[in-house]
């Protein structure tokens, strides 16, 4: 066991509690969740920042001593990589996510380039016992919201769903979020799929949300379709205890991605609970296949959003070829929360 000062430490372990002076061990559970200590080996000159424990991006750069979360991923626009199957002192991995998520790089989008190299120091130690100096690996979990309550009394549910990721759901969810809150209306939001990175968590509160959760306060790094579902009842339970009027749920990734969306909107329990679904697409072939896939699910879409709706072009194809309502979050966000609000309201009435 050594004692180091890490330089920056990762969002991604956040529920971990750790601080900035940490005691290391050479033995490393190689599963995801768990928080290792590691060097930055290499610089670059785009996607080059961390998201720190306060949810600020920061820069990073060769010979930093960083605390990050071992996890997979699986990003269209970024990176992809797994899971180590071992890890020990001295192994070479990857940062696959601006939270801090480690793993090994299997590829990635020309874009990002490749990514920051992360020569492992050891196993960041938690301390549970008082006055004893026995440590035990820090993992996510360690201070994640409860797993076992029973579901409440359920909110209206508003899900904003996306064609991929970057298709405009955060906008539209904050928006969203905060034309209700100026309607007078207590709204609770969370993020949850994903990869664990808290910006649009804080982004929800900044709009407005009274509380903001995501599946990483839940212990989870990375979403999938074997966790997914069981993580947004958590999180939509633990929300409802604030007794929201509404909670906004923002669907990380696409819905033909790996972080099961799918498994989520297919769940019976949890659509009984959506009052209004927003898609948001970049194009209009991904927003009518989008519809009628969720359509054949026995989804209905309310209105569209994203930037296929970003000029009058695509407006026209979603209300005239789809006959839905087409709102940009960014340009006519009252005309998002307007429609909405009245999904909201319908199903109050009835």
């Amino acid at each position: 066991m050594r004692r180091v000062r890490l330089d920056k430490i990762g969002s991604a372990t956040f529920r971990s509690g750790i601080g900035r002076e940490v005691y290391l061990a050479d033995e490393i559970v190689a599963e995801e969740g768990y928080v290792l200590a590691g060097r930055i080996l290499n610089d670059k000159s785009v996607y080059n920042e961390l998201e720190n424990s306060e949810g600020r991006m920061v820069p990073l750069k060769r010979g930093d001593c960083v605390a990050g979360v071992l996890g997979h991923r699986n990003a269209l626009h970024g990176y992809e990589g797994r899971l180590p199957e071992e890890v020990k002192p001295g192994d070479r991995i990857h940062l696959l996510n601006r939270g801090g998520v480690l793993g090994l790089c299997t590829s990635f989008n020309p874009d990002v380039g490749r990514p920051f190299e992360v020569e492992v120091m050891g196993a960041v130690l938690h301390f549970p016992y008082l006055e004893k100096r026995v440590g035990v690996p820090a993992h996510i979990g360690l201070q994640a919201i409860p797993d076992n309550l029973k579901i409440r009394a359920i909110p209206p549910v508003v899900a904003v769903v996306g064609t991929c990721m970057d298709s405009g759901k955060t906008v539209a969810a904050c928006e969203v979020i905060h034309g209700l809150v100026k309607k007078g209306m207590r709204v609770s939001a969370a993020k949850v799929t994903g990869v664990a990175l808290r910006r649009d968590v804080l982004r929800m509160m900044d709009f407005g949300a009274s509380e903001a959760l995501s599946f990483a306060d839940a212990g989870v790094v990375a979403t999938g379709p074997e966790t997914a579902t069981a993580v947004t009842r958590q999180l939509i339970s633990n929300l409802s205890r604030g007794k929201p009027d509404v909670v906004v749920l923002e669907f990380g990734d696409g819905i033909f991605g790996d972080y099961g969306v799918q498994a989520v909107l297919n769940d019976n329990e949890i659509r009984q609970w959506l009052r209004c679904v927003v898609l948001c697409a970049n194009d209009p072939a991904g927003a009518w296949g989008a519809c009628r896939f969720l359509k054949q699910n026995g989804i209905e879409t309310q209105v569209v959003s994203g930037p296929v709706t970003d000029n009058r072009v695509g407006r026209s194809f979603i209300e005239s070829r789809l006959g839905l309502k087409a709102a940009n979050a960014r340009t006519d966000p009252e005309s998002l929360i307007e429609s909405v609000h009245k999904e909201i309201s319908f199903h109050a009435a009835t």
